[in-house]
């Protein structure tokens, strides 16, 4: 029997509120039969489950509703709000919070009042009246949800509230049923309590509000890139234009796009030329240039010309459905740091009630007090709540990998985020990541009387309409510059092209062949080994009019990207060493090397020695990331720690890395590595506030030195404190990057 490769299925879900809850359904998740593994994340609210064929979306979805909470499969495309986030994000119905506010307030008076002298005691009856629906009605879902978790012999936030609350609200309702008040003995009227289990309550939903509105704000890098994408668009068919849905283009229609419209498919430009803004896909700010031949995305936006687009690509197999897949991976992952989460989340609730319960007795027993008991007991259940320890790692991730993708990082997985703020070393490859990776004319020199700018038009004219790379290379350097026509053009395999210009062969090609027909240039000899130890290709020039001599010669390189030279400078001040390993021979490498600034250079390494050279480097404990874009890279970027691909490269390369650079800048290599740093810093300060809150907290509370009312704001803060941290990183931008 064949066995069956993993499937991956995300599920959306609703009614979790802290770590206890992740715990909570991943542990019910992993016991349905043929799951082989469960992530969920809170702040993002979905969960990744690894299955096998056999098992149902059904059996998953009944396995969590048992748990006491509610899951669907989730959907990429979902109906958005109108500001371009998902359905499911939309933000938290504030009237429960301000009606719970509204009824709480005549409770709180009489506090604020007391000092002044004033007595705005309400009637226990008033109390009552003002308390229960706050209790009942608004405070709901902390008994539902609770009750959910109480039935599967689990804990969470929301049976803490619902407990601690109640048990307020119950010693209000005892006190005031069993005292002479009741008779009309108005001196006698006891001190109740209905005012902290209502405002614990009122407090709480308005974290929970609050927190709500940060978390949407986590996501707006997601919901940036889905606002990029147009629901129709202009297709030429039979000659006419027609504006269709974009479900209905097809590859191979050409689409029309005019001036300020966005692109709606991935395509090739057939006809017209025209400037691109592509911000919010790379990360490039600077417009790109785009004619016939040019490569365009879905979500650009087109400046001032108008476009034919061939259509190559539509819907979920475009560069920016792609990108926000990548994205929504990366905010849903669970970083290594979130197993010591995890581990404290199993038992965190259960000893919050054993403390609570001795705190009860505690008080009870050896003061002799049992109203104080309660309501220490309460305040340590409230101020116990673990919302902020779920909250702290996916929600720094999530505003990490948000703010990065805006700027042209994506981030694939949160390990390779984690693991990337202690790279050491980053090694690069040199062909198309630290070079432009494609041929271009450096230097031509003529001889005899022959100019120049004559040698680059005739050589032009022999390369019209060839897709040879150093043909294109000709041509780019002459541009429109006027020159002869060629004629009887003939390619000569492995050593170049001939053809005849105003009545004369011409012949272009390499060394091995000049030599061949007998034509040399001793003049240019000199000149010619120069360039060779440069890693230059050459090519040469000659003229049959009536004997065979030499024109001139044209070398060709590969040129560093512009911003190469200050991205190693960044990583270099950073602390972080550079090393290069490239395939090509040593005098180009090593040309290369010297104007960048990098000392440890390995050439002439094969493909599969890239790998190797990679994990010599991991060797004595140093952290190393490999920069790369083409196949032969793929190996190495694998072996390193972390693999940061150019998105200029191939997809090999992109699917071995976990980060990828949008637009080929070395210079994003800095950045990555920063917003890394940054990313897990706020995951540290997280963490430490989180669990800061409950050291310091939990034993007040016992000591009763803490207010349950107090516990509650303090409670609330913490989650909402938690998440503002996190969205600070949304201020992060690339400082490397040259203008």
């Amino acid at each position: 029997m064949t066995a069956t490769a993993p499937r991956e299925l995300n599920l959306d879900i609703e009614g979790m509120s802290c770590a206890s809850c992740v715990a909570r359904v991943e542990k019910v998740l992993k016991r349905v039969p043929g799951v082989i593994d469960a992530s969920v994340n809170l702040a993002t609210e979905t969960a990744t489950v690894t299955t096998t064929d056999e098992v149902a979306v059904a059996q998953l979805t009944a396995a969590i509703d048992r748990a006491g909470y509610h899951a669907v499969l989730h959907v990429p495309d979902a109906p958005s709000a109108p500001d371009g986030t998902p359905a499911r994000r939309a933000l938290p119905l504030w009237w429960p919070v301000a009606l719970a506010a509204l009824l709480s307030l005549p409770l709180v008076l009489p506090m604020l009042a007391m000092p002044l002298g004033v007595d705005l005691t309400l009637p226990p009856l008033w109390q009552w009246l003002l308390a229960t629906p706050v209790q009942f009605w608004l405070g709901w879902r902390f008994y539902r949800a609770g009750w959910g978790a109480a039935r599967a012999l689990s804990g969470n936030m929301d049976l803490l509230v619902a407990l601690g609350t109640s048990a307020a609200y119950g010693l209000s309702l005892y006190q005031w049923l069993n005292t002479p008040s009741m008779a009309g003995h108005a001196m006698a009227a006891p001190h109740l309590y209905f005012e902290s289990s209502a405002v614990v309550i009122t407090l709480v939903l308005l974290g929970k509000w609050l927190e709500g509105r940060a978390k949407r704000q986590t996501a707006d890098a997601i919901a940036a890139l889905n606002a990029l994408r147009p629901d129709r668009a202009r297709v030429l068919r039979d000659g006419r234009e027609v504006e269709l849905p974009l479900a209905a283009v097809v590859v191979g229609d050409i689409v029309l796009l005019r001036a300020g419209e966005r692109v709606p498919v991935d395509g090739v430009v057939r006809v017209g030329h025209s400037q691109l803004d592509e911000a919010l896909l790379t990360g490039e700010a600077r417009p790109q240039d785009k004619g016939p031949g040019a490569h365009v995305s879905a979500g650009a936006i087109n400046i001032d010309g108008v476009l034919q687009i061939e259509t190559t690509a539509i819907g979920a197999e475009t560069v920016l459905a792609r990108i926000v897949r990548m994205v929504e991976q990366a905010q849903a992952a669970k970083a290594p740091i979130q197993r010591l989460v995890d581990r404290v989340s199993a038992v965190f609730v259960p000893v919050v009630l054993l403390i609570a319960g001795l705190t009860l007795l505690g008080w009870g027993l050896l003061a002799g007090n049992w109203e104080h008991a309660v309501l220490n007991a309460v305040a340590v259940m409230v101020i116990a709540c673990p919302c902020a320890l779920g909250l702290a790692t996916p929600t720094a991730i999530m505003a990490g990998t948000g703010v990065a993708a805006r700027h042209g990082v994506l981030i694939k997985d949160a390990q390779a985020l984690e693991i990337a703020h202690r790279v050491d070393l980053v090694a690069f490859d040199k062909t198309g990541t630290l070079t432009v990776g494609r041929p271009l004319l450096t230097e031509f020199e003529a001889i005899g009387a022959v100019t120049p700018e004559q040698l680059l038009a005739l050589a032009a004219a022999l390369q019209a309409g060839s897709e040879h790379p150093l043909g294109r290379a000709v041509l780019d350097a002459a541009g429109e510059s006027p020159r002869p026509t060629a004629e009887a053009l003939r390619t000569v395999a492995g050593c170049g092209i001939e053809g005849r210009v105003d009545g004369a062969t011409l012949y272009l090609g390499s060394s091995r062949w000049m030599a061949q027909l007998g034509a040399a240039a001793p003049e240019l000899a000199a000149r010619a080994d120069a360039l060779q130890q440069q890693g230059r290709t050459l090519s040469w020039l000659a003229r049959h009019d009536g004997q065979l001599h030499i024109l001139g010669l044209l070398a060709f390189g590969d040129d560093i990207k512009p911003g190469a030279a200050a991205a190693v400078r960044a990583l270099q001040q950073s602390g972080i060493a550079t090393v290069m390993l490239s395939g090509d021979n040593r005098g180009a490498a090593q040309q290369v090397a010297e104007r960048l600034g990098i000392d440890d250079v390995r050439a002439e390494v094969m493909p599969d020695d890239k790998a190797h050279a990679v994990a010599e480097l991991r060797r004595g404990g140093r952290v190393v990331a490999m920069v790369g874009d083409g196949i032969n890279d793929a190996p190495a970027l694998a072996a390193a720690d972390v693999g940061i691909a150019m998105s200029t490269g191939t997809d090999v390369a992109m699917q071995a890395a976990g980060i990828t650079l949008m637009h080929g800048d070395p210079g994003l290599v800095a950045a990555a590595i920063d917003i890394s740093r940054r990313t897990y810093g706020k995951i540290r300060q997280n963490l430490f506030w989180a669990f800061i809150y409950n050291l310091i907290g939990i034993p007040l509370a016992v000591m009763g030195w803490l207010d349950p009312m107090v516990a509650g704001a303090a409670m609330a803060f913490s989650s909402v404190s938690v998440v503002s941290n996190a969205l600070l990183l949304r201020r992060w931008r690339p400082t490397t990057r040259e203008a």
